[in-house]
């Protein structure tokens, strides 16, 4: 699975990175340890096989004679494991001496040939004994006396001292590696937050430009953003000036294209009905093909800027006098919520989107045209990336249409009711904004037998963590 989060992801690969290091040091640790141990345990072997070697002589009577002082108990205690032998070899016929820990009990000697001796004529094997211990056996051949009489003297340690020492020091090694991991995953996890706490503040700040709050990446940042959030307030400030240049350009274009297309539609009057009526509707058609495209041009320019935002109720509220102004006859009633609604919008296409069903909505109206405005889910089939999205809402209490007649009425140019006053224009003009900012229209009959226009418009970004 892809994790968004950069603390996250670093987090994740510190904590996996550490965890691996630690159990690689722990194996390597092991190991050498015991590796140690059992060097040192056949080393121990080895002297206390020298001490018996010193310790031994042939005495008066031909036979074996000395009692080693090893200096360790266990030499004496019987079924310890740890034992020494002494055997007469050849023709040499004195009685073997041993250990008071090894009883009437032997060590079975393997082959010369299965275990040789190395280059210093020592040998170590492993072997049972008769109680079932594990013992490790160093064993040598000394010639003892002038007259060549010779014996094998063997020395045993027990086995699972080597390894319960081993397993003590593992244990305590693993304790103290998790408790040292533990601590130096809370230390890195700690160390990480604050060493990304610059990218989180950075993101806070142009959280602050998207909701309008400020027009750039505000605060003291280290050397690594900065970089970044330069080039943030650089591509701010030039998106900035393309939405004033476009808006100029919108603006130029519109004043010298209003005087020609006014010039046609006078000119219109003064020609014959027939002749008249085509230069007229003509004129019109342009007007309203060059008041869409501007409208396409000038929400283009500024439709993915930072800075787009529109305060809902205000604007709404300015809609609704001006209706009961020019509608004295009709009632408007508003409802907005939650309170500090935003849209991320111009302002002005916010007032013709909605002022044109407003509009549109007092022509046919018996008597009271409802606006409503609140939060909603995103249209069907556009991409959220967390996004809030605003719900409009008019509705009247007119006669209302038929499907097949709202149909018609998105057309462009098309009037479904010749008495009354329009160029036929108003509801493609919203169509046509509402899907350049991604949003939605929907033409219904509502409740209260009119027509219900919907409207579903991109409101500000939520903050993401």
């Amino acid at each position: 699975m892809y994790v968004r989060s950069v603390t996250a992801r670093v987090l994740a690969l510190a904590t996996a990175w550490s965890a691996l290091a630690l159990v690689v040091i722990a194996l390597v640790i092991s190991a050498l340890y015991a590796k140690s141990s059992e060097r040192a345990f056949t080393d121990l072997l080895r002297a206390q096989l020298y001490n018996v070697i010193n310790s031994i002589t042939i005495g008066e009577d031909n036979s074996l004679a000395g009692n080693p002082q090893l200096g360790d108990l266990r030499f004496s205690q019987p079924e310890t494991g740890w034992y020494w032998i002494v055997e007469p070899l050849g023709t040499f016929a004195a009685t073997p001496l041993s250990s008071s820990s090894l009883g009437t009990s032997n060590i079975q000697v393997p082959s010369i040939l299965n275990v040789p001796f190395n280059n210093r004529y020592e040998r170590f094997y492993p072997a049972t004994d008769a109680y079932g211990n594990h013992v490790l056996v160093a064993e040598t051949e000394v010639v003892l006396d002038a007259d060549g009489r010779a014996a094998r003297f063997r020395v045993s340690g027990n086995l699972n001292v080597v390894q319960e020492d081993i397993q003590a020091f593992t244990r305590n090694l693993y304790i103290a590696l998790v408790v040292f991991g533990v601590l130096s995953l809370v230390v890195n996890g700690l160390a990480i937050l604050f060493g990304l706490r610059p990218l989180d503040e950075a993101r806070r700040a142009l959280e602050k430009v998207r909701r309008g709050e400020a027009e750039r990446l505000e605060g003291q940042f280290p050397r690594e953003v900065r970089s970044l959030t330069v080039e943030m307030n650089a591509l701010i400030d030039s998106n900035r000036r393309i939405v004033e240049r476009a808006r100029m350009q919108v603006g130029n274009l519109a004043h010298s294209l209003k005087t020609p297309i006014a010039v046609l539609l006078n000119e219109s009057r003064l020609l014959e009905r027939s002749q008249g009526e085509v230069v007229r509707s003509q004129a019109e058609a342009m007007q309203g093909q060059v008041q869409s495209y501007l409208n396409r041009a000038r929400i283009a320019a500024q439709r993915e800027s930072l800075l787009a935002r529109t305060e809902a109720e205000p604007v709404l509220e300015r809609l609704v006098r001006v209706m009961r102004r020019l509608n004295p006859e009709r009632s408007f009633e508003l409802v907005v919520s939650p309170a500090g609604l935003s849209l991320a919008m111009e302002q002005q296409d916010v007032e013709e989107t909605v002022g044109n069903l407003l509009e549109n909505a007092a022509r046919h109206a018996t008597s009271t045209v409802w606006l409503s405005a609140h939060a909603s889910e995103a249209p069907e089939g556009s991409e959220a990336g967390g996004r809030q999205w605003v719900e409009i809402v008019v509705e009247d209490d007119g006669p209302g249409l038929e499907p097949d007649e709202i149909k018609e009425a998105l057309k462009r140019g098309r009037r479904l009711d010749e008495s009354k006053p329009g160029t036929g224009l108003g509801l493609s003009i919203v169509g046509e904004i509402t899907r350049e900012y991604q949003g939605e229209l929907q033409l219904s009959r509502g409740e209260r037998g009119g027509l219900r226009a919907r409207l579903t418009l991109p409101g500000l970004a939520r903050e993401t963590v």
